[in-house]
């Protein structure tokens, strides 16, 4: 079970509990769980979940996560379900750790959208500078080196082996990225922000070769990694497949040091100084961890880095797009809005030093 640390009650257990249908739930899942909820449905919104409302759910006895879209309006194409529950089950088994899917409903009437279910895994996510504050030097550094294990093992997978040949299309796969994001900024942004079609520019006019495709997780960090309470070392499961496709692999790795905090440095609005703490590495340590394992050179890294600062920042606002229309679940968004200049701002910086 997760444990408090990661996760909070709704501030409206009313409204919660009339958004999340939990009587159209059980019926749903007395058809697709073996033996049936062995009682009422209660479920909790957990914190983290910031783009997709994501609960825990329980029968008194067990208890379940389910994810499903964002309440609202939402980008066509954004928030599917059916890509997040295919690429876990087809991950399940591998080297790469996953909760297990067990039902995924493609029927909107069952709860006004699809969703799915899967297992809860019994660990913890540490999400803040506070929360990994409580690890040792040693802890620190072992959590690095496991997470950077995963994240090699993911893309060392040949996406044919585990019945994912057709999940994109690795060529052009950097263009249509960039491209995308530049465009769903325009369909939600709340402000003018002339950086976003400076950074569009200058990425595609600097995009590198395609030189390592494979399966890309698209949002990896420590914060959705669930981890051994024992041993934090220890990764349980990797969360949050949204994003997944077949692309560049460098892509995770630009979105991994993204998101890196430093002691001395700008951090990642999001992660706030999670990994600025003594035992982490530096993110140019990662970086070379990585390649090494991987056996291969990352040279062009600062376009990845520079383009996951780009896209998360669009995320951001789509969030805070959403969260005016009044259409988010939870009580941690008001300070969403203030995250997306800082990014822009530190993606346009690193493209200066970089000569993008």
């Amino acid at each position: 079970m997760v444990d408090a640390s990661t996760t909070r009650e709704a501030p409206d257990a009313a409204e919660e509990r009339d958004l999340l249908d939990l009587r159209a739930l059980e019926h749903y899942l007395v058809k697709e769980l073996p033996h049936g909820p062995a009682g009422p449905l209660t479920a909790r919104l957990i914190a983290g979940g910031r783009s997709n409302p994501t609960y825990d759910v329980s029968d008194g006895s067990r208890h379940w996560i389910l994810r499903r879209p964002p309440y609202g309006e939402i980008l066509q194409s954004a928030h599917d379900m059916s890509r997040e529950a295919r690429v876990m089950g087809a991950l399940h088994g591998s080297a790469v750790p996953v909760p297990m899917v067990v039902a995924h409903c493609q029927d909107a009437e069952v709860l006004g959208a699809p969703f799915y279910v899967m297992d809860m895994l019994e660990g913890r996510t540490y999400r803040t500078h506070e929360d990994t504050g409580t690890l040792s030097v040693e802890q620190r550094r072992a959590l690095t080196e496991s997470m950077v294990t995963t994240l090699v093992a993911l893309h060392s997978i040949d996406p044919a082996d585990v019945g994912l040949a057709d999940w994109g299309r690795p060529e052009g796969y950097l263009q249509r990225q960039v491209s995308r994001w530049g465009r769903q900024w325009h369909e939600i942004k709340t402000s003018e922000r002339s950086e976003v079609d400076e950074l569009v520019e200058r990425l595609t006019r600097s995009m590198p070769p395609l030189r390592f495709p494979g399966i890309v997780h698209g949002d990896f960090k420590i914060d959705n990694l669930m981890v051994d309470h024992d041993d934090p070392s220890r990764i349980l499961g990797l969360l949050d497949w949204e994003m997944s496709t077949l692309g560049d692999t460098l892509a995770d790795l630009g979105v991994l040091i993204s998101f890196w905090d430093e002691v001395g440095r700008l951090h990642n609005p999001i992660t706030a100084g999670a990994t600025a703490h003594e035992g982490f590495p530096s993110a140019d340590e990662v970086v070379a961890l990585y390649a090494d394992r991987r056996g291969i050179d990352v040279d062009d890294l600062e376009w990845y880095i520079v383009f996951a600062d780009f896209k998360i920042a669009v995320i951001l606002e789509q969030i805070h797009h959403r969260h005016l229309q009044g259409t988010t679940v939870g009580d941690w968004f008001d300070d969403i809005g203030d995250m997306v200049g800082p990014l822009l701002t530190r993606a346009r910086d690193r493209a200066d030093r970089a000569g993008l």
